[in-house]
């Protein structure tokens, strides 16, 4: 069973719009501030660098995690623009949904010239 297909369905999708449009080249913002405009287009439900707390031995921390997306309240959306996605930009997003409790993060990566990459990261899968 996928998590959350429907709705990463919608978020791919919408990423996917962006990259077709602009391709790759750009800073990480421009792809942020499009996906948002692609986001609105469709009523994909999300908030942007919504500040989320991070949790240590059950100690809500002073400092707070801020997120590119949250879409539908409960999936983490992390932007790259880079060559390729490595594993430590993985191991952000487990890093982000251990912290947060949140189950799903997908990691976009518009730096890449062969497309969008795309990973779907689940808390369950971090070891």
């Amino acid at each position: 069973m996928i998590v959350y297909k429907e709705e990463s369905y919608n978020i791919v999708g919408a990423a996917f719009e962006v990259y077709n449009t602009l391709g790759y080249g750009f800073l990480e913002a421009v792809y942020q501030e499009c996906l948002e405009l692609e986001f609105q287009k469709r009523n994909i439900p999300y908030e942007r660098e919504t500040e989320l707390n991070i949790y240590y031995n059950g100690h809500k921390l002073k400092q707070k995690y801020k997120a590119d997306f949250v879409c539908y309240g409960k999936i983490i959306i992390e932007l790259k623009a880079v060559s390729s996605i490595t594993e430590a930009h993985q191991a952000q997003v487990f890093n982000y949904l251990r912290a947060t409790k949140m189950n799903l993060g997908i990691l976009l990566n518009f730096g890449c010239c062969d497309g969008l990459e795309k990973k779907r990261l689940l808390l369950s899968d971090f070891k």
